[in-house]
């Protein structure tokens, strides 16, 4: 990901590193007899493909007894292969210099920093802490240290994003910086290493060809097709890539690293303008007014107001940081603006992407992570504070993870990685988030258990919803939710009472079904309250009635403007007087449980009915019991003629506490 998108347009090149150094002139140096001079050279002009090589031959020249040497050689072979991505090969050379007793103390960070990469997090938690105890101040260190602490938690739960090879965009070659294009995302820009311009190029970073654009766009049943290289006047033989789009689509800000043989340059940011279907020729960003400062991986804002960027440059937090300019129309740019150190580290920060206003995601080594470059994203909140958390796992691995783009608000998309590369080498990945589903359904019956079907359920949340939902014939209903909402739901049809429900919707990311059913009490009879229970022979109301009680409560204040009597009734057993004069009291304990719950008293009458007004059998009972058909009433005749077993039934049901609408315009003059 060196910055010379080349950094990352150069490939493998250490995503970091081409960052250090797009400063190559391309040719490499070859010598039958190479020496240290020579090999200390190339690495300052940051060709590490080039300087690995000649260590590598003076490594095997020299003597097992020359261990200084060895030591030195082994450890500077080490930078280069960790900066050209060749980690296998750094983690050998580092060891040679542990073994060889190289006497600076980084040798630690760097044993930390590759076994790090190379998944080994028990090895790399010991050279990290070895280091801290030398370096305690190190953030590099310290977020390495912590990384590895925190790995088996990321390895352990993954997110729910689905991450897979794009075995169609990518090559035995390398392809990094994905970027979707077009109002639809049907297209997709990304460099690699196999263009064809740049087949006579070779890098003196990575030692591959530099990178070219290519494109991929979508057929007409939306499966993406073969990438092409772009051959418009925006293509060149010098690197080149992580593109980013304005909101129109007519301007392309990439990155852009010339070589010249005798005047090395670093990565700059470049602008092409969209003619019909082509591309023009590019020209230099004017961020700076110098060449000399570092400027790489251009992100637009969706607003288009601002442009995000990797500098190095004064004033930073060490290594490579994250800026962004006010974008003040064509090739005018406002002053660079630091992101500031919850984003920016002693590492570097690259990559970036813009989701929305308050979203931003990069790629970092600066932060704790698996190792390597991880994703993070970072979340601007009200203070203006960014809060960074890392993307976890499948989306970061050990290796380097970066470049990430979004189809639009979807939860899908692409990024760069070269995980599971033996040479280290960047391929696109594309990623989705499946969709969390949440509904809430269930029935809209009446008391009897029949579906209403001209009944309606609304819903409120916190989250804008609000909706209408018809019930169908059969009384049921559905409605998709969000997760950890807070919503209000009211079932309501003409001739009844409505009913409400409070839901809270689990944080959880899975998908949920939620069920309520809605029974609702008609307005022109009485309504059975079910399990009121009272002492023997007494108006006590029993504890066990509590529930049904409170359910009561409930419809009351769920419809404020209605007024009720509730209506107590006998058995056939005892006196008439006595039966009534005890559902009176009955009645009465009922409404004062009422009073005292908060109702007003205004709305309620108790009427004690005793053993007058007999149970008729309804459908639901009927079904229950087949020794009462529908529609009969439970008079004393009708009980008396039964056994003994059934007259028990029959008085329990006669036994009954009920309420009657009998009004519905309390409160409303």
């Amino acid at each position: 990901m060196y910055v010379n998108e080349s950094m990352k347009g150069m490939k493998r090149w250490n995503p970091w590193i081409y960052l250090l150094g797009c400063a190559v002139c391309g040719l490499f140096f070859a010598c039958k007899t190479p020496k240290l001079s020579q090999a200390e050279e190339k690495q300052r002009l940051g060709e590490y493909y080039g300087a690995a090589t000649i260590y590598r031959k003076l490594y095997a020249k020299s003597k097992p007894d020359q261990k200084e040497l060895r030591a030195y050689i082994a450890y500077r072979m080490g930078d280069c292969n960790r900066m050209t991505g060749n980690i296998p090969a750094a983690l050998r050379a580092y060891q040679n210099a542990l073994r060889y007793e190289y006497p600076d103390s980084t040798l630690l960070l760097r044993l930390g920093q590759v076994h790090q990469q190379s998944g080994l997090y028990s090895e790399a938690y010991r050279y990290y802490r070895g280091y801290l105890l030398l370096n305690p101040l190190s953030q590099i260190a310290t977020a390495g240290h912590q990384g590895c602490r925190m790995s088996d938690a990321w390895l352990e739960n993954p997110t729910l994003h689905q991450a897979g090879r794009m075995e169609l965009f990518n090559s035995r070659r390398s392809e990094f910086g994905p970027m979707l294009y077009g109002e639809k995302y049907d297209q997709l820009y990304f460099c690699s290493t196999r263009g064809i311009i740049q087949k006579d190029s070779v890098n003196g970073i990575t030692g591959m060809k530099n990178n070219a654009f290519f494109v991929s766009r979508k057929d007409e049943n939306g499966a993406w097709l073969k990438p092409e290289e772009v051959t418009d006047a925006l293509a060149s033989e010098f690197d080149q890539g992580t593109p980013s789009f304005s909101k129109d689509g007519n301007t392309m800000y990439y990155t852009y690293c010339a070589e010249d043989a005798t005047d090395p340059r670093t990565a700059e940011i470049y602008i092409s303008t969209r003619s019909g279907a082509s591309w023009g020729k590019g020209q230099r960003a004017g961020i700076v007014k110098d060449s000399i400062t570092l400027l790489a991986h251009p992100a637009v804002s969706p607003d288009g107001q601002y442009l995000y960027y990797v500098a190095d440059a004064l004033g930073g937090y060490g290594g490579k940081d994250l800026f962004r300019s006010r974008l003040a129309g064509g090739n005018d740019f406002g002053p660079m603006e630091n992101l500031g150190p919850d984003i920016n580290t002693e590492g570097d920060e690259l990559f970036p992407y813009v989701r929305d206003s308050v979203t931003l995601y990069f790629a970092s080594n600066g932060h704790p992570g698996l190792g390597g470059l991880d994703l993070f994203k970072a979340t601007l909140d009200s203070t203006g504070k960014w809060n960074v958390e890392n993307a976890g796992t499948p989306l970061n691995s050990m290796a380097d993870d970066f470049g990430i783009t979004f189809a639009g608000k979807r939860e899908q998309g692409f990024f760069s990685s070269n995980r599971n590369d033996a040479l280290g080498r960047d391929h696109i990945y594309s990623f989705e988030y499946p969709a969390v589903t949440v509904f809430i359904e269930g029935y809209v019956a009446n008391n009897e258990e029949e579906a209403i079907e001209n009944a309606t359920v609304r819903i409120v949340g916190r989250d804008g919803l609000n909706v209408k939902a018809p019930v169908k014939t059969d009384g049921s209903y559905r409605v998709e939710l969000e997760r950890d909402i807070s919503y209000v739901m009211m079932a309501s049809a003409s001739g009844y009472l409505n009913q409400n429900f409070e839901l809270k919707t689990d944080a959880e990311e899975k998908n949920e079904t939620y069920f309520v059913d809605f029974y609702l009490s008609p307005i022109d009879k009485a309504v059975v309250v079910e399990n009121i229970f009272y002492d023997f022979d007494r108006a006590t109301l029993r504890p066990e009635s509590k529930e049904a009680l409170d359910g009561l409560v409930k419809i009351l204040t769920d419809n404020p403007n209605v007024t009720i009597e509730l209506g107590a009734h006998t058995d056939r057993k005892g006196p008439e007087a006595y039966n009534e004069k005890l559902a009176q009291r009955r009645a009465q304990s009922v409404v004062d449980y009422l009073i005292e719950a908060g109702i007003d008293a205004a709305r309620l009458t108790a009427k004690g009915y005793g053993e007058s007004v007999p149970k008729q059998i309804n459908a639901r009972l009927a079904e229950q019991h087949d020794f009462l058909p529908e529609g009969t009433l439970l008079t004393e005749d009708f009980v008396n003629a039964l056994s003994p077993e059934q007259q028990e039934i029959a008085d329990q049901l006669n036994r009954r506490t009920e309420f009657q609408v009998t009004g519905l315009e309390y409160n409303l003059k």
